[in-house]
């Protein structure tokens, strides 16, 4: 028998829930849940009798994965094999290797990666003769990945295709999966929709699968996409052998394609499915989780967890307003240094942010000020794609000789090279920096790069706004360049994760970064309206609600203390903005709150802001 000893009562009763019953294991944020699903995949095994290769367990990321088996493992020791475990997409991997030569699959195919995706597609547009300047590549791949991981095949597309773009895309789509057949290859998305078409057009196939795998446990349900739904039901309908965990609480990827609901329509696939709520908390303090409870519970349309822990009740939440995004950095700062001389090592803290153009002012305050810090998952402000771009088309109005800068240009587009150079003596070099960037991005069209309905883009584009906020700095274009070189000199020196010990450094994320991640003191900077939520979520209560659900996976990843900021004034996107105070602030009640400032102490943010009974902002007092 596997020792449960160490798990809670609620804990034990969805390890040891009968095996013959599909199970729904909601399990709020810190709340053990990979334990339990490597717990009850241990049992199966051990004290049900299960054989291992039996047991399949699915999850996201290759590293999650081997996590999982890895605990599985230990709790079996050693006279146990280890259970099948991987991603969605391995395992269709397998399972098309073996089987997919009957939906035309040939056993050796190859996977190709988004590179080579891109330039199959280029390849489709120019068979089809589609223009790549007026329609980018990168558009319609997005378009097609997400027919693909809504089952959606090329001739489906094709009859329901409404609008120009739309059935642009639908003859890409058709001569792109020739392509993809003729180089014997399969995309990310096939690897989903082969396997699901595979399963549901090939019985002796499916039932093939069946008895390979009649045990099926997966983590993160909230993220699948309806691609790995049906590829779930399909292999559980029939054995109801089904544990899936989940938390719509904390579903953030629906730009992705992830739907949250998925968890309900489990309900109506699997009507005797069971399910088990763990809402004990092991993380976070007491205060920490009554805070984001009070957050989370403004959603209405999905079910709502509501945490507890026998923690401490712990210190309270820090709110500081700031003056600007700099009086910000440098709080973050002065907290970082002064409670480094009580102990506190610089990796306890992460700085969280909604998008990837906030960590500008807090990198160049952390380098000025030589603290260590790691950007997870990211790359530093000035060594993005876009920003370095837009950096090479100034350096050449300002050095013609500098062939480095040309070189990257010209492989952007020499076009758009020469169009600035045509322009160059119409462009004074004397005016303002920001004024010189704008004449540059309207001049070489590079902003045209990017889908403004694709999310990756949109960050991108933030990130050139963002470059505007420094150019508003500089009156001179030399000065301006001058500095970000010797700022990138500063962080090329010692302060990133190349450099220094990732166990002694402040790790920088955005919050969809953040998930499933833990540190000990949490900032959330920039709790703004427009900023955090997100401007584009303001008209959409399905987005809004997502925002919500963003704010609660951020303040559930802090154990011991959270630190909620927001500026007056706010230089963004090359703008001095004054925005109000998040609604999310609002709603965490005031005997949680200790202000970390002077100014306008004396009354809660709801008050001193004026936000309705629903959150939503009314006026702001005058300054």
């Amino acid at each position: 028998m596997i020792h449960i000893g160490d798990l809670n009562p609620i804990q034990q009763r969805a390890v040891l829930f009968e095996k013959d019953r599909p199970l729904m294991i909601l399990a709020g944020a810190g709340s053990g849940k990979t334990k339990v699903l490597t717990y009850r995949a241990a049992h199966l095994i051990k004290d049900e009798g299960v054989n291992p290769s039996s047991v399949l367990l699915l999850t996201f990321t290759n590293k999650a994965a081997g996590e999982m088996l890895s605990r599985v493992q230990t709790l079996l020791e050693t006279n146990y094999s280890s259970p099948t475990g991987g991603t969605f997409h391995s395992f269709s991997v397998r399972i098309l290797r073996k089987f997919g030569l009957a939906v035309g699959v040939p056993i050796s195919f190859s996977v190709f990666d988004e590179n080579d995706q891109i330039e199959t597609i280029k390849r489709a547009m120019q068979v089809l003769g589609v223009d790549q300047k007026a329609m980018r590549p990168a558009s319609i791949l997005n378009s097609i990945s997400d027919a693909k991981n809504n089952l959606i095949g090329e001739k489906e597309y094709a009859s329901y295709a409404k609008g120009s773009f739309q059935e642009t895309v639908a003859k890409v789509y058709t001569v792109y999966q020739n392509l993809l057949r003729q180089y014997s290859g399969l995309d990310f998305d096939d690897l989903l929709l082969k396997t699901v078409k595979l399963l549901k057009e090939d019985e002796n196939t499916l039932n093939r699968v069946r008895e390979l795998f009649p045990y099926v446990l997966v983590d993160e349900y909230q993220d699948t996409n309806k691609a790995q739904y049906e590829l779930t039901k399909l292999l559980a309908i029939k054995s109801h052998h089904l544990t899936v965990v989940g938390d719509a609480s904390q579903a953030i990827y629906s730009w992705r394609g992830a739907d949250y609901k998925n968890l309900q329509y489990l309900k109506r696939d699997f009507p005797e499915i069971i399910t088990i709520n763990l809402e004990q908390n092991y993380r976070s303090s007491q205060n920490i989780l009554m805070a984001a409870n009070e957050v989370i519970e403004k959603n209405k349309n999905h079910p709502i967890l509501r945490l507890w822990t026998n923690n401490e009740q712990g210190e309270k939440i820090a709110i500081f307003q700031a003056e600007s995004e700099i009086d910000e950095a440098q709080y973050i700062l002065k907290e970082v240094k002064g409670n480094s001389r009580k102990g506190v090592q610089l990796s306890d803290y992460a700085v969280l942010y909604r998008t990837n153009a906030q960590s500008r002012v807090v990198e160049e305050a952390f380098l000025h000020d030589g603290i260590p810090y790691i950007l997870f998952g990211g790359t530093r402000f000035y060594e993005r794609k876009e920003v370095k771009d837009i950096l090479s088309y100034l350096r050449i109005l300002v050095n013609p000789e500098d062939e480095v800068s040309r070189k990257r240009a010209e492989k952007i587009g020499k076009g758009r090279v020469k169009k600035l150079e045509e322009s160059r003596t119409g462009i004074d070099l004397q005016s303002n920096s920001i004024s010189i960037l704008d004449q540059v991005l309207r001049i070489t069209g590079y902003l045209d790069l990017y889908d403004t309905n694709n999310e990756e883009d949109m960050a991108r584009i933030e990130n050139i706004k963002e470059l505007r906020s420094v150019a508003t700095e500089f009156s001179d274009l030399s000065e301006f360049l001058q500095q970000i070189t010797l700022t990138e000199k500063e962080s090329r020196s010692g302060n990133t994760r190349s450099s220094v010990d990732e166990r002694d450094a402040v790790t920088l994320m955005t919050l969809h970064s953040a998930k499933g991640l833990e540190f000990r003191r949490i900032f959330m900077v920039g709790m703004e309206e427009g900023l955090f939520p997100h401007s584009r979520a303001l008209l959409s209560t399905e987005e809004m609600e997502e925002e919500r659900r963003l704010c609660y996976v951020g303040m559930t990843r802090a154990k011991d203390k959270l630190y909620l900021s927001y500026a007056l004034r706010r230089l963004y996107f090359g703008q001095r903005n004054s925005n109000p105070p998040s609604r999310f602030l609002a709603d965490v009640p005031e005997e949680l709150i200790e202000v970390k400032n002077k100014i306008r102490q004396t009354r809660h943010i709801s008050e001193q802001w004026g936000f309705d009974e629903n959150g939503n902002w009314k006026w702001s007092p005058d300054d």
